[in-house]
């Protein structure tokens, strides 16, 4: 019995080139409805998206985003406990822009209240990790709420307070731990 030949399978094109060309030809509701959709599916397409528009949200939604964002962006299998695991690089970018975002906003309570959280929950993944590789990102959103403080004129107390709170809850015991220690002092010595 003589074999069987597979067919050559047939050549992939450009699949972004056609992707292109179709869209190109769609309409401009037609466009936006399949972005919403997907982006409704989606948190990482949402993200992305948010990323390259400026989304305006109120602050009680920019807070849950961002509450959402921390817990992809620090989410591990505890199977991979003492390994360098895989994370969410976008949702740390996003907890970034939005706390930025509430910054600008005067939402200062909420913005120190989630980078607490960030904290926390951040610093429970760079313990759980084998070389901390998201401390970096981490260290990056929380120095948006750090730089702002310095020029926000709040209450003293507030920022000292702030400022103790971060330090205790950090597991690790080294993301931002000097800039914090320093603002810490600042704040501490304008009291007096």
């Amino acid at each position: 019995m003589p074999k069987r030949c597979p067919k050559k399978a047939a050549k992939r094109g450009d699949v972004a080139a056609r992707l292109c060309k179709a869209l190109a030809k769609s309409a401009k509701d037609e466009l936006i409805d399949v972005l919403v959709e997907l982006a409704g599916e989606d948190r990482t397409i949402l993200r992305r998206l948010a990323a390259r528009i400026e989304l305006e949200a109120p602050p009680k939604e920019l807070a849950a985003a961002t509450r959402q964002a921390i817990a992809d962006a620090t989410n591990f299998d505890e199977r991979d406990i003492n390994r360098n695991f895989s994370y969410d690089y976008e949702a740390y970018s996003e907890v970034k822009r939005n706390l930025s975002r509430l910054i600008e906003l005067g939402q200062w309570r909420l913005a120190m209240e989630l980078s607490r959280e960030l904290m926390k929950q951040g610093s429970y993944q760079v313990e759980m990790s084998d070389e901390g590789l998201m401390t970096d990102d981490i260290e990056e959103c929380l120095q948006v709420v750090i730089q702002a403080l310095k020029k926000s004129g709040l209450p003293a107390e507030k920022v000292v307070g702030w400022c103790t709170a971060m330090l205790k809850s950090d597991r690790v015991g080294c993301i931002c731990d000097e800039e914090l220690r320093t603002l810490r002092r600042r704040f501490q010595q304008s009291q007096s």
